[in-house]
């Protein structure tokens, strides 16, 4: 079982668009938060540092650590292969760091189908509405019309794996959203009562798939 002074592994996941980039950088703000940085095989994006944001490698890098066994998890998301590897996420947490995650679904159920002997939280965030979500992608990826369409039809697939996940936090807000999973976060480690409506979240999820 973990230990007082292990930290837990904190897993943010969504549809593209969605804010859990956003979201897991201000966790990272807390005392004691520390992001997984994952590496990957695409390309920078605007603004995006090396080594800070993703460490940034080509496909033949990504597959020798895939061989030689590194990643925690890694998955091919768009046509790019993502990854945390394990040196960095234990040390951490061996050291009593709280890990953040930024990754899909694929990365997640890697992690817990590791089982490994620290706590693991797993959030999984929303949009509002496909309009709102389209709006947001339009806004990042407004160049290329065509990343948009091809993440607006991954939704639809994406959006069904909320079921595998602690907790669907709505980012309707970014500021309430941020606070919701703080709370939750705060509340399964202190093991406290959770403020948490599931059925809420299934309506919502009916909503965005009608």
């Amino acid at each position: 079982m973990p230990t007082n002074n292990e930290g837990v592994m904190i897993i943010l996941s969504s549809p593209s668009g969605a804010g859990k980039t956003t979201l897991v950088n201000l966790l990272s703000k807390l005392d004691n938060f520390e992001i997984s940085i994952s590496h990957t095989t695409r390309k920078p994006r605007q603004n995006e540092i090396p080594d800070k944001d993703y460490f940034f490698v080509n496909v033949d890098e990504f597959t020798k650590l895939i061989k030689n066994q590194e990643f925690l998890e890694y998955a091919k998301v768009f046509n790019n292969f993502y990854g945390s590897t394990k040196t960095q996420v234990i040390n951490n947490l061996d050291n009593g760091k709280n890990v953040l995650f930024d990754i899909d679904w694929q990365g997640a159920d890697q992690i817990k189908n590791k089982k490994l002997d620290y706590k693991l939280i797993t959030f999984f965030i929303l949009p509002p509405s496909k309009e709102v979500l389209f709006e947001r992608l339009s806004s990042r990826d407004m160049k290329d019309k065509l990343i948009v369409d091809e993440r607006m039809k991954q939704f639809e697939h994406d959006v069904l794996h909320w079921v595998n996940y602690d907790y669907v936090v709505i980012n309707n807000n970014l500021d309430d959203c941020y606070k919701k999973i703080l709370n939750l976060i705060q509340a399964e480690i202190n093991d406290s009562s959770k403020d948490y409506d599931k059925d809420f979240i299934r309506n919502h999820v009916e909503k965005l798939m009608s």
